[in-house]
């Protein structure tokens, strides 16, 4: 488990959850570090994992040695969880037995991706997989109107000084294009009053909710969630268990309704989402904000 990489949330919960039996395959779409996927393997010597991501650094830094030592127990696929059906079709597998879905980001791409640290100063980029998204972070502050632009702060980054950033950003761009996060992370420092002479009396970031907007949009990260939710429930077989851990409070608002909507089609598990235990907490800070849903195929 490539803890480095990635620290998994919630690992016993989602071996108790999605409710592991022998010989059978479960699909773990957000491959990442590889720690669920490993964990599931680990539970239960005779199930087979199918593992996706749409990252090629996280599956070639994190998936030989697994399958190494899993050899054909375990099958990682490169794509984008939203195409799952064509994955899934082009490996001939018509149902699985359980499928996870952790929708966090994470710390080794946020720290070593470009444009997604305001910590340090890289090109802003922000794609997760350029053979999948086209335009850059950059691109969305040089190119769109302050009103998109602002709308993409609020409805993405619920960020509250929405309107104020999206208009010092359109001015600010007209002399000094954007091309690297510095440049945007110290112009919303500039507009936060007292950040800069204070800035440990700041919980988090001013530039913290622009970065996480700009970051879902640039992937589409929402309408990926959407599509994939909707295409999960054709592969699942009766009984078959559907995971999502969502980190946003719009993701989760997404999980939640959905499963809502498919109650003829699936059965909720769990009647409110389930968080972390504060000794996970503790030893792992990003699991504060994790939340998990199960639903049962019917």
């Amino acid at each position: 488990m490539n803890n480095s990489y990635h620290k998994p949330v919630l690992v016993d919960e989602v071996l108790e959850y999605l409710n592991i039996q022998p010989n059978k395959t479960y699909l773990d779409v957000t491959f990442g570090g590889g720690g669920h996927t490993q964990a599931i393997l680990e539970k239960e010597p005779t199930c087979k994992v199918i593992a996706i991501d749409w990252d090629k650094q996280a599956i070639k830094k994190n998936a030989p040695a697994l399958e190494e030592k899993y050899k054909d127990r375990l099958k990682v696929l490169w794509g984008n969880f939203a195409l799952l059906y064509r994955l899934l079709k082009n490996e001939k597998v018509k149902l699985v037995d359980g499928i996870l879905a952790d929708f966090g980001t994470s710390q080794y791409q946020i720290h070593h991706k470009e444009g997604f640290s305001f910590r340090t100063d890289t090109p802003l980029d922000m794609r997760m997989s350029q053979a999948h998204n086209h335009i850059r972070a950059c691109d969305v502050l040089n190119r769109f109107s302050e009103k998109e632009i602002s709308t993409i702060f609020f409805e993405l980054g619920e960020e509250r000084k929405s309107r104020k950033f999206a208009r010092e950003i359109v001015a600010y761009r007209d002399v000094h294009p954007f091309k690297t996060t510095g440049q945007l992370a110290g112009l919303i420092e500039d507009l936060t009053p007292g950040y800069n002479r204070f800035p440990k009396k700041f919980k988090i970031h001013p530039a913290t909710k622009v970065f996480q907007a700009l970051r879902i949009f640039v992937n589409k990260e929402f309408e990926n969630i959407e599509t994939f939710l909707t295409n999960s429930v054709n592969f699942l077989s009766p009984g078959a268990r559907l995971l999502c851990i969502s980190f946003h409070s719009l993701e989760d608002r997404m999980v939640k309704n959905f499963f809502k909507q498919s109650t003829e089609d699936l059965q909720i598990i769990t009647k409110k989402p389930i968080s972390g235990t504060a000794e996970e907490i503790r030893q792992n800070p990003s699991a504060r904000s994790a939340k998990l849903r199960v639903s049962e195929k019917k």
